[in-house]
């Protein structure tokens, strides 16, 4: 395809990292990753280190593979939780389930400790997952070191989930986004300088100018730079709750990702705080994600009033076929999307902050206490406990998850809908083909189908009742190119193209979706529902006739309204 449209793009830093419990294979992995600094290391696995290092062997061909065996072993997969099915390879790949937007004590606005949040999220079936207190004056000044060690120790506790750092940057001229970076040496000081020079809030710099949006570009650029430069080894920004509050215009996504394509790759397709739309007085009675907002003067104007809400608890950029998510695929922009908890406070936990709590003095609050009573005001939900992202990655490994959200291999699902998901586009008859995020590119003419295999729940969901799928969409639409106008957010030619019913909740199912003989790039995406509440979509139901239905706000159960969606495939006829 022409610059600009989705085409594999290699990345160097994906290492392989085991997390066993007590194994020797694993720790052997942990000594001779370098993505993994030495202060991350237990004194053992220190003095081992420096052992191989005074040796010569260190980047020497003393690797994970070399020394543990043949990819496929338990360095690959991750020995100490073999038991779980997503570990299992599938399609070539592990679907490792994460999220990359969670909050702790260090937060102004949460309270829990980094080692709560690692041990629930832990719990509830996540191997990765980011730390991403909030940018702020406080945090800017001593939030950012004084979290990681935290965070190292939770790595340590926690052998067999993968803990980034991160933060949750205030976009200049925009929203929130998560920027986070692979461990390494540079990891602390490349977000403290990252945030002290180009946060929003720090810089008072919020206001939607252009001169704000510029320096929004500037900070991609410097994580770009910290990257090839090495300081650290990678990193990735997605934009977070986007269409909240109507200050991320189109064109600002547009000039991130055309800034820094390697670092901007996303969005959350749908919000956190999901638990926000639970009905009073058994929930905080507000919309899910707190979606409950209207345009403000740094909005952009040309955003419909639906947009300020969700849509099966979807972000509108995401829900809406034929919309601005899909206005940028169709211009061949590789911009993925993901689901995560946005974890502050949870629904009903019974904890409270620390007594004599003083946030602005020290940068975090006391260690939180046992109140007893259940907090039914709380709108989140711990890490794993319904909102995931699976990221299907080369290895159990820092890297590999990173790269595999850069290339968009990526499904997202609510409440524990489904359990796995392969997609596969091939030519007609053909075996092999790509999967979710890469390109197939065929003769012109060549008949292409996309085979679907659901692995369905199997199993009761965290509110103990199995889920059961209802339908599944394949929604495609045609890639027309760059658009002239880079704050345009719809297309004409992306539309649900066939749904599938299931009924069921049990087993796998199995569908082809026929694209038939390609003569222009076109793209394919997924989306199944629970079929509990359905609307034809907001371009109307010749685009879309049974999509998700408007979050009604102060009564929207998030386990009443369950969907999953893919990231897309592209199939390009070679010219």
């Amino acid at each position: 395809m022409s610059e600009g449209h989705p085409h594999p793009h290699p990345h160097p830093h994906s290492h392989g990292h085991d997390h066993g419990h007590g194994h020797d294979a694993g720790e052997m992995a942990t000594v001779v990753d370098m993505d993994i600094p030495d202060e991350a290391l237990s004194p053992g696995e220190l003095s081992r280190r420096q052992m191989f290092r005074r040796a010569g062997l260190l980047g020497a061909g003393l690797t994970a593979a070399t020394v543990l065996g043949a990819p496929g072993t338990a360095a690959a997969t991750g020995a100490g939780r073999d038991d779980r099915d997503d570990r299992e390879p599938k399609d070539g790949f592990l679907w490792l389930a994460g999220d990359h937007h969670i909050h702790t004590q260090y937060s102004s606005d949460a309270m829990y400790r980094v080692v709560d949040q690692v041990r629930h999220a832990n719990a509830y079936g996540l191997d990765w997952m980011v730390i991403t207190d909030h940018g702020s004056v406080t945090h800017a000044k001593i939030g950012v070191e004084k979290v990681n060690p935290d965070i190292v120790a939770a790595r340590q506790a926690v052998r067999d989930t993968l803990v980034f750092q991160g933060l949750e940057w205030n976009i200049p001229a925009a929203e929130h986004g998560t920027v986070f970076v692979a461990p390494g040496r540079g990891e602390v000081e490349t977000l403290k300088e990252f945030e002290n020079s180009f946060d929003g809030a720090v810089k008072g710099a919020t206001a939607s100018t252009p001169q704000n949006e510029a320096l929004a570009v500037a900070g991609l650029n410097f994580l770009s730079q910290a990257v090839k430069r090495r300081r650290v080894p990678d990193a990735l920004f997605l934009a977070n709750h986007p269409a909240r509050k109507g200050i991320d215009s189109p064109h600002e996504i547009r000039a991130w990702r055309d800034t820094a394509p390697e670092i901007a790759v996303g969005m959350e397709g749908a919000p956190g705080h999901q638990a926000a739309g639970i009905p009073k007085p058994n929930g905080p009675g507000s919309g899910r994600g707190y979606y409950d907002n209207s345009p403000s003067a740094d909005s952009f104007p040309g955003y419909p009033a639906e947009s300020y809400k969700t849509f099966g608890g979807f972000d509108w950029m995401t829900a809406t076929v034929g919309g601005l998510w899909d206005s940028l695929l169709a211009e061949g922009r590789p911009w993925w999307i993901t689901a995560n908890s946005d974890s502050h406070t949870v629904y009903g936990d019974a904890g409270d902050r620390g007594p004599n709590s003083d946030f602005n003095a020290n940068g975090r609050y006391e260690d939180p206490v046992y109140k007893g009573v259940p907090n039914l005001s709380n709108g989140d939900f711990w890490p794993g406990y319904y909102s995931r992202t699976h990221v299907g990655a080369t290895s159990f490994a820092y890297g590999a998850v990173m790269d595999g959200i850069r290339r968009g291999r990526v499904w997202v699902d609510h409440g524990g809908l489904i359990s796995g998901l392969v997609v596969r586009a091939r030519a007609r008859g053909n075996g092999g083909g790509v999967t979710l995020g890469d390109t197939l590119s065929v003769r012109p003419g060549t008949k292409v189908e996309v085979s679907i295999q659901i692995t369905l729940a199997n199993q009761p969901n965290w509110a103990q009742f199995i889920p059961t799928l209802a339908r599944v969409d394949v929604i495609q639409g045609d890639v027309t190119g760059p658009v002239s106008d880079k704050d345009v957010f719809t297309t004409p030619k992306t539309k649900v193209v066939t749904s599938y019913e299931v009924g069921k909740n049990s087993g796998t199912v199995t569908f082809t979706y026929q694209v038939g003989a390609v003569d222009h790039p076109v793209y394919v995406r997924l989306r199944g529902t629970d079929g509990n509440r359905v609307a034809p979509g907001l371009l109307g139901p010749s685009v879309d006739p049974h999509g998700p239905a408007m979050d009604v706000l102060g009564d929207a159960d998030p386990w009443k309204d369950l969907w999953f969606y893919s990231n897309p495939v592209w199939i390009v006829p070679r010219r």
